[in-house]
């Protein structure tokens, strides 16, 4: 019978377990070690989960899922849903802020720099259906979380400030009318593009047509373009 010692030759000495290559530990356990990467995870798991199901809906277990992080994370650094839905709503405003400035309207001639702000409204509403969602869930909830944002409240003035010069310089030039207001004029702004993106299902029902096709889009975005430019005409 072979001696304890024979047996250990014949197999060779005992290694140690591999270590765990960094490539192979999971995303989450990487993500979770890093604090920026965790709360853009869970924002972005955040407006996916609240556009779709609306603050009401949504569950924090689901959108720490889909980030890839633990639960726990949620509170350690928004302390609640409310807080995570806030940051959330906050980041889809700041978004669309952000890219406004960068329009860089001062440049243009006022037609062509109104022109320029309302194809923008109307090809990000387009492109973020995520957007529309939350806005409308959150005047579902009387924009009860919008009140609670100082840093919303400071988004608009910037972008106010900027359609305000624009008037004026159209008014000087003689190409704009003088009666209108910036604050209306954003909200019809707005409005006659939002309109369309969120009734957009039940306006091709109702005339029988996918407004939601490519053509319908291009024939609405020049209408509105075009709608807009002819009410500031003098």
């Amino acid at each position: 019978m072979p001696s304890a010692t024979s047996r250990k030759s014949a197999t060779g000495p005992a290694t140690a377990p591999a270590a765990t290559p960094a490539a192979t530990v999971p995303v989450a356990t990487r993500r979770e070690r890093d604090p920026v990467a965790a709360k853009q995870a869970l924002i972005a798991a955040a407006v996916a989960e609240f556009a779709t199901k609306g603050f009401a809906g949504a569950r924090v277990d689901e959108i720490a899922s889909a980030a890839g992080v633990n639960k726990q994370l949620v509170y350690h650094y928004f302390e609640s849903k409310q807080g995570l839905y806030l940051v959330a709503l906050e980041s889809v405003y700041a978004e669309i802020r952000e890219k406004e400035q960068k329009l860089e309207l001062g440049a243009l001639e006022p037609r062509e720099a109104m022109a320029q702000l309302v194809a923008f409204s109307f090809d990000y509403l387009a492109e973020h259906p995520e957007f529309i969602a939350m806005l409308a869930d959150e005047n579902r909830n009387r924009g009860e979380h919008l009140h609670e944002s100082e840093r919303l409240q400071k988004m608009h003035s910037p972008f106010i400030e900027m359609l305000e010069a624009t008037l004026e310089r159209g008014v000087a030039a003689g190409v704009f009318r003088a009666d209108f207001d910036a604050i209306n004029l954003y909200i019809s702004i707005a409005g006659i593009s939002y309109f369309f993106f969120s009734n957009n299902h039940t306006l091709s029902a109702i005339f029988g047509t996918p407004l939601d096709a490519r053509g319908a889009l291009l024939k609405r975005r020049r209408h509105v373009i075009e709608f807009a430019l002819n009410a500031l005409r003098p």
